[in-house]
């Protein structure tokens, strides 16, 4: 009888050990993987700030003198709007000539001037819609010119360094958007005949 009972202390405490070793694989395990955890988002967070550091900043959205005067010079709505088209043009083969040549400050300075002329021509035609016709083909005529434009952006981003990239990428974005403001009043409830508030 007594050695049962010296069999049964001694299962007992065999299962308590094995209980407190496994206790303490797993506390082991649990500390070892909280410390790689660690690691991994401590190491991801400093390559992410060494990589924000090394992205080029956007450029100014600036108009020329030249190109000011000459679209405030333009007063009518049509040969404004062509003549902007045409200033958008000329920056645009710039900035292609630029990055072929791997100048890409100077081109960055281009899109930059682009991207001021989309500005300007949108709050030009939003600020003279009277929901008249000419105003309305002016916007189309816009919007026409810019899918254009996304596509030969897409080309110049897609030789860019990846310090470059970002800007042009969010350009693109940009004028998507703007593409749809200039369709947006062409489908207005007070363009469809018979529905103009009176």
């Amino acid at each position: 009888m007594r050695i049962v009972k010296v069999k049964k202390v001694m299962k007992e405490k065999s299962q308590k050990i094995v209980h407190i070793k496994f206790a303490g694989s797993f506390r082991a395990a649990s500390f070892y993987f909280s410390l790689l955890a660690f690691c991994f988002l401590f190491s991801s967070n400093a390559f992410a700030q060494v990589q924000l550091e090394d992205i080029e900043p956007p450029p100014l959205k600036l108009l020329s003198k030249a190109e000011r005067s000459q679209l405030e010079a333009a007063a009518d709505i049509k040969p404004r709007t062509k003549l902007a088209l045409e200033l958008m043009e000329a920056r645009l083969v710039k900035a292609e000539g630029f990055g072929a040549n791997e100048q890409y400050r100077e081109m960055f300075d281009e899109l930059g001037g682009f991207h001021a002329l989309v500005d300007n021509t949108l709050d030009f035609l939003n600020d003279n819609n009277n929901d008249s016709g000419k105003v309305l083909n002016n916007f189309k005529r816009i919007e026409l010119s810019l899918r254009k434009y996304i596509t030969r952006l897409e080309l110049i981003r897609r030789d860019l360094p990846v310090r470059y990239e970002l800007y042009v990428r969010r350009l693109v974005k940009y004028i998507r958007e703007a593409r749809t403001k200039a369709v947006e009043p062409l489908f207005d409830t007070t363009v469809v005949p018979g529905n103009k508030p009176k």
